[in-house]
């Protein structure tokens, strides 16, 4: 059974940290890592070619651990969320007036591309609202997507876990219906994967992309998104050199290679060999791996239990377990609080969330307690 791995992080005691929805702090190991390979890169003699190649194996091997597959060349690192879902749009051939399928309040990156596309191909983008708060929105927010695609749907594009209020999507489901009439399901991971289940062997979405910098525990500007065999031959956003067959030759680097390395290797952002962020994200996700993502998600359901129930006895709403993720939830508040004078308020008793809408965005992880979360109770009146 997980216990708190708050001494891991350099996180004061003090402090009440539920906000890694917004940023994750970095462990203690991680920090050091990425302070040693800034020193590294003022000795580059001491940097040879397998580093420019070694580590990316790495990153991608122990991420495919994290996501359940075994094809870890379908894994490619990416700088943002934004730029592994460009990476998708480009290579989206639809007919013209077929629809993208997506839920409202998405957050914007996994939005603009698709509405580029849209423009550029004439198709139709087919918002999914979101329901009235209940009990159970959930399930019905989950019957309206499915009951929305349809021979007209070209693409569902949607999270795992809503980003503002945790609601889950029944990623299963939807990936049946979306294989039976021939659409691609795209996920933006970046608010689940690392904290929430997730099996491509279960699932087998076309694409996963998730930023490093949140749930992956990792540094800003570095990500790592999943691309199966639906954009195997598709066209990157960049050439970049090292995606190439033959890269790791540097002296015939010059004898142009028209051939990509297999799979997703060509979706890699150029300079992905980062001999600083590497490291760290590395190191990140091998942690991820040895709490395991199950013990994660029940450790943050345990913390949060008995205050989530003190917060709905005062006439807070918040979603069902079975409707929601542990780990990041939204607790609804009454109409016309001030939202922002609560966050300082919060904040002047080291208590950090975040506002989303009219909920208040908890997002909790290992190093959290049930004392963190009594402590936000306390000071929700």
């Amino acid at each position: 059974m997980l216990t708190c791995q708050k001494d891991l992080f350099r996180i004061p005691p003090e402090v009440s940290y539920l906000n890694t929805a917004y940023m994750s702090p970095l462990l203690r190991e991680v920090e050091a890592i990425g302070k040693d390979m800034v020193s590294r890169k003022a000795l580059p003699y001491e940097i040879s070619p397998t580093d420019f190649f070694e580590p990316v194996a790495q990153v991608k091997k122990e991420f495919a651990k994290l996501i359940d597959t075994n094809e870890w060349d379908r894994i490619a690192l990416i700088p943002s969320a934004s730029y592994g879902i460009a990476s998708v749009v480009n290579n989206i051939h639809a007919r013209p007036n077929q629809e993208i399928l997506m839920v409202e309040d998405q957050f914007p990156s996994n939005v603009y591309s698709w509405m580029r596309l849209a423009t550029e191909q004439s198709l139709t983008i087919r918002t999914i609202s979101s329901p009235p708060f209940s009990s159970q929105k959930g399930k019905v927010w989950n019957e309206r997507i499915l009951e929305s695609i349809g021979p007209q749907t070209a693409v569902v594009s949607l999270p795992h876990v809503h980003w503002s209020e945790g609601s889950l999507f029944d990623l299963k489901a939807i990936r049946e219906k979306t294989h039976e009439l021939g659409a691609l399901l795209i996920i933006d991971g970046t608010q689940s994967i690392g904290a929430y289940p997730f099996s491509i062997q279960e699932i087998q979405a076309d694409a996963v992309i998730c930023g490093g910098y949140k749930w992956l525990l990792g540094p800003y500007s570095l990500g790592v998104g999943y691309y199966g065999p639906a954009f195997d031959g598709g066209v990157p956003i960049e050439d970049n050199w090292i995606n190439r067959l033959g890269s790791e030759d540097f002296a015939g680097l010059v004898n142009y290679e028209d051939q990509y390395k297999p799979k997703a290797h060509r979706y890699s952002m150029g300079e992905g060999s980062n001999f600083i962020l590497l490291p760290m994200l590395y190191a990140a996700i091998r942690q991820l791996n040895r709490w395991t993502v199950a013990n994660i998600q029940t450790y943050c359901s345990n913390i949060s239990e008995s205050s989530i129930d003190v917060l709905r006895s005062r006439g807070y709403d918040i979603l069902d377990l079975d409707q929601r993720a542990a780990h990041l939830f939204g607790i609804r508040l009454v109409n016309g609080a001030d939202t922002q004078a609560l966050k300082a308020r919060l904040a002047e008793q080291n208590i950090y969330v975040s506002i989303r809408g009219e909920f208040v965005r908890v997002s909790a992880h290992v190093f959290n307690t049930k004392e963190d979360f009594e402590r936000l109770a306390a000071n929700l009146t």
